[in-house]
């Protein structure tokens, strides 16, 4: 479904944060990305997103490759991604209630009428009261915000789902409450999933396979083998990210 191939990224070109790293994510799939922070992985999740125009390598997804980034992208392109960040305050505007938060992308893609309909769908699975769904995010914990965006990421059923450190800033019940509720809808809809954390034990309870950025190197590392490969190391299941 989504293919990175020797993508080099960052925000001075001088200096990449991600070089030539590839990774794959097939149909239906759930993939662990672990990493320390500052590792440069949520830059390439940004990427895998289509949140961010990588300096060189290609993307494909569901087998057509990608031309354009953020607005640039075909809607159905950007509507096929939905993604959660670690930080939710940082990704939300204040100024709306989590009511209008999860509608956001409704009313971006023209799809007004649906608004009622899904809200009210998604508003009970992930734990959101009708109270706590006209509260602006000042009036909210972070694990209700977070909830917020999770039905944010899901709204327009996307068939990638990106975690970006999605359960950092929760407690335990959180999480697990949260790790639920994504796989209740990749059950349901066959979703593939990229979630990306410095939590092994989670992402490996978490995901069919887990990739590993090796923090050796400006960046990611792995065995020989053909460049842009990812190959497995260590116990079956658990692989590293190559770079070309």
């Amino acid at each position: 479904m989504l293919e990175l191939t020797r993508i080099t990224a960052g925000y001075d070109r001088r200096d990449p944060v991600v070089r030539e790293v590839s990774l794959r994510v097939g149909a239906g799939e759930a993939v662990g990305l672990l990493g320390p922070s500052g590792c440069g992985k949520s830059t390439l999740a940004k990427v895998a997103a289509l949140l961010h125009r990588p300096d060189a390598g290609t993307m494909t997804l569901d087998g057509t490759v990608i031309r354009g980034w953020r607005h640039r992208a075909p809607r159905e392109q950007r509507t096929a991604i939905g993604v959660v960040f670690q930080q939710p305050r940082l990704s939300v505007d204040p100024r709306l209630s989590l009511r209008e938060l999860i509608a956001q992308p409704l009313r971006s893609t023209g799809l007004r009428r649906d608004v009622p309909e899904r809200v009210a769908e998604l508003a009970p699975l992930v734990g959101l009261s009708e109270e706590l769904l006209e509260r602006r995010p000042h009036a909210v914990s972070d694990g209700q915000l977070q909830r917020a965006c999770l039905a944010r990421a899901l709204v327009l059923k996307p068939r990638l789902l990106i975690c970006d450190e999605m359960t950092a800033m929760l407690d335990a019940s959180t999480t697990a409450a949260l790790v639920a509720v994504v796989e209740r809808y990749r059950s349901d809809s066959g979703a593939a999933l990229l979630a990306v954390g410095h939590d092994r034990v989670l992402l490996e309870r978490w995901c069919d396979r887990t990739v590993r950025w090796d923090e050796q190197n400006a960046g990611p590392a792995g065995p020989a083998g053909p460049a842009g490969a990812v190959g497995p190391v260590g116990p079956v299941g658990h692989e590293r990210v190559v770079a070309g």
